[in-house]
């Protein structure tokens, strides 16, 4: 299957897992829940339920299963977790090739579910996640427990979303969800179809915005201070010119036109903060 198959989507309760934002999975601030038949019940009832399978009943109310990483290669395991009719979370097994990952999926199809989401363990190969993603044309999500420093470079080789364990420390889940945020709004092309879901795309826009706009204003900082004229009068009217010429190429919808006055009141931000520092 080539690069250019077209993407499936899988409904997770309320969540579509590969369109749109990429989400995060787990923890307990994620948009779904990630419990252990068995060990931890059913989990907080206000979001998307995911259960592994354990020792314990699948609760009713479960919008998905997982196929951990440990028992991927137990074929019979497999079947009859695909056989719920639910949709599947398939990790990767310890140590095994995008073929024989994808071997895992044929088996759940030939069981009658076709409802898919490769899941990278967290040996995080973004390689073969990107690979995977590619080939197979089904949602991918990269396990990030313990490693949430990875998360934004995982959302930049194409995740569409990332899953941490239960027990994930909440600063985990928060660096998940600033790279899903982030990132992923640079990455992710979005098309909305409704008012709510266009100002929720907007906000993450929004957000990556102002990171890049208070990095933009300590740079000024630093510039104003190694310049021999700063401040306003040091101003190189050709330069900013470039500027927004060379913005134009990214942003033609906006054009010149546009960004000049844009980034005319980006740079006197910029200059007015390193007026304050210096005071």
């Amino acid at each position: 299957m080539s690069a250019t198959l077209e993407r499936r989507v899988v409904a997770l309760g309320g969540l579509r897992i590969g369109e749109g934002p990429a989400v995060v999975l787990g923890g307990e601030r994620g948009d779904a829940a990630w419990v252990r038949a068995g060990e931890t019940g059913a989990g907080p009832g206000d979001r998307p339920l995911l259960v592994e399978p354990g020792g314990g009943e699948i609760p009713a109310r479960a919008a998905g299963v997982i196929v951990g990483a440990t028992w991927a290669d137990d074929q019979a395991r497999v079947r009859a977790a695909a056989r719920l009719g639910l949709p599947l979370v398939l990790q990767r097994g310890t140590g095994a090739t995008m073929d024989e990952w994808l071997g895992v999926a044929d088996a759940c199809v030939a069981e009658g579910n076709d409802q898919l989401i490769l899941c990278e363990n967290d040996a995080l190969d973004l390689g073969l996640l990107r690979a995977v993603r590619e080939r197979s044309g089904r949602p991918v999500l990269a396990e990030v427990s313990g490693r949430a420093r990875l998360a934004g470079a995982a959302v930049a080789a194409g995740a569409d979303g990332l899953l941490l364990a239960p027990e994930a420390a909440d600063a985990d889940v928060l660096a998940a969800r600033e790279a899903a945020t982030l990132i992923g709004a640079l990455v992710r092309p979005e098309r909305p179809g409704t008012l709510a879901e266009c100002r929720q795309a907007v906000d993450r826009v929004d957000a990556a915005l102002a990171t890049l706009l208070e990095r933009r204003a300590e740079l000024a900082v630093r510039i104003q201070a190694l310049k021999p004229v700063g401040g306003f009068a040091g101003r190189d009217p050709e330069r900013e010119r470039r500027l927004v010429e060379a913005m134009a190429t990214r942003a033609p919808s906006l054009g010149e036109a546009g960004l000049a006055p844009i980034m005319n009141a980006v740079i006197e931000a910029g200059l007015r903060l390193a007026e304050e520092r210096r005071r």
